[in-house]
């Protein structure tokens, strides 16, 4: 079968984030399809962009890609929704272009925006094609919920048409997110239209040799290690959506502790946490650089717990879907998750503790209970939770996840 997926913000092992499709591709692959990916020539998640300066097709990582429209921008304002229009519109235009030269079997459209829903039904019109939409943010309820735009905006109208038109004409629908229930009801699409399939992981990639974290890093976790401390870890964006605040919070209630908060990653919230730190006196706080994806399974054997929080916020009762808690779990580390959600892998999976978003007491007890832990007790919490990625977020699960919702048996 041949398969198109569509994503704007597609990236790869070598571009940096989106990972979700160029694995999925890879299983596909494996599975004995032909897989090709549409997307932007610029995307504001990938480390390196590709090298085209106009539309053109690549192979890259040995998938075939069709790089479009898509100008640079810094941060959301207008250059980025011009940057979103001109993708979606270069793809309208090259659809029936596409549909005579790869005859795709399905089309896959997924919406970090839903704007490229148009000229992805429109290749599988042209070609024929079953259409799969898969929906990873609700648009435009996540920006009406966590921002200060109401449906009355012309944004949020065009952005609510676009969901809906995909909705409506999809043969299926794929959810990354579970508890969609009402949402999809309201939206139109029967339950046995669509489908959940959450993000994953690629076991491979959690085999040894890892690639090994900068030698500077090592030697300062090693000093906290010799020193006595517990190390709770945190690694990933420092943004407003990660919530570090109440993490600071219950460092500042754990000072007369052996307990170590390492923060690694970066993002527009860092400097201001570092300064508050400072200000704090918050010595038990340590922050470090990013470090590179293949890095990754080599820094979280540093930390005895990890740590992700979240904001108190309505919209998470239809799920979340983060991508940093299936690399702590597939890491074997005992999480600690500030949380009020529709889902709960930690709670489902039995790997840790969870706490109410914004408490840092309960952080701070939660902690403490991990902690107390033996070493053999908290091991047994990350194998459990290692196992159930391994079970329920495999790529290669995924990818058949896939195919039998959309009818099509693994060749």
């Amino acid at each position: 079968m041949r398969i198109a997926i569509v994503n704007h913000y597609s990236g790869s092992s070598l571009l940096g984030m989106g990972y979700r499709h160029f694995y999925m591709a890879k299983e596909l692959q494996a599975l004995g399809h032909d897989v090709f990916i549409v997307a932007s020539r610029y995307s504001h998640l990938r480390i390196v962009q590709p090298e085209q300066t106009r539309s053109s097709w690549s192979d890259h990582c040995g998938i075939p890609h069709l790089w479009l429209a898509g100008c640079s921008y810094p941060g959301n304002g207008i250059k980025r929704l011009l940057n979103m229009f001109g993708f979606s519109g270069d793809l309208w235009r090259n659809a029936p272009a596409i549909a005579r030269e790869r005859r795709p079997d399905m089309v896959l459209a997924s919406s970090p925006h839903p704007l490229s829903v148009y000229g992805a039904a429109r290749l599988a019109d042209v070609a024929g094609a079953r259409f799969v939409f898969e929906i990873r943010d609700l648009w435009p309820l996540s920006l009406v919920e966590l921002g200060s735009l109401t449906f009355r905006n012309p944004v949020i109208r065009v952005l609510d048409h676009a969901e809906a038109y995909g909705c409506r004409r999809a043969d299926k629908v794929v959810s990354l997110l579970p508890c969609v229930h009402d949402y999809m009801t309201q939206r139109g699409v029967h339950q046995s239209r669509w489908v959940h399939i959450p993000n994953g992981v690629l076991p491979s990639e959690w085999e040894r040799p890892w690639s090994a974290i900068p030698i500077a890093m090592s030697a300062s976790l090693a000093r906290l290690r010799d020193k006595g401390f517990h190390i709770v870890g945190y690694a990933g964006a420092h943004g407003v959506p990660n919530e570090l605040d109440t993490l600071l919070d219950a460092a500042a209630l754990l000072r007369s502790e052996k307990i170590a908060i390492v923060l690694v990653g970066s993002g527009s919230e860092k400097l201001r946490l570092q300064q508050r730190a400072m200000v704090e006196r918050l010595g038990n706080v340590h922050f470090f650089d990013p470090v590179r994806k293949n890095q990754i399974p080599a820094l979280l054997q540093w930390f005895d717990v990890a740590y992700i929080g979240w904001h108190r916020q309505p919209l998470y009762r239809f799920g979340i879907a983060p991508n940093k808690l299936m690399d702590y779990m597939m890491a074997g580390r005992p999480v600690l998750h500030a949380v009020d959600a529709g889902n709960d892998s930690v709670r489902d999976a039995n790997c840790g503790i969870t706490v109410p978003p914004k408490d840092p007491g309960a952080v701070a007890s939660g902690l403490r209970r991990l902690m107390a832990l033996s070493e053999e007790e908290r091991t047994g919490l990350g194998n459990r939770g290692r196992d159930f990625v391994v079970q329920n977020h495999s790529y290669p699960l995924l990818a058949q996840r896939l195919l039998s919702a959309c009818g099509q048996g693994v060749l």
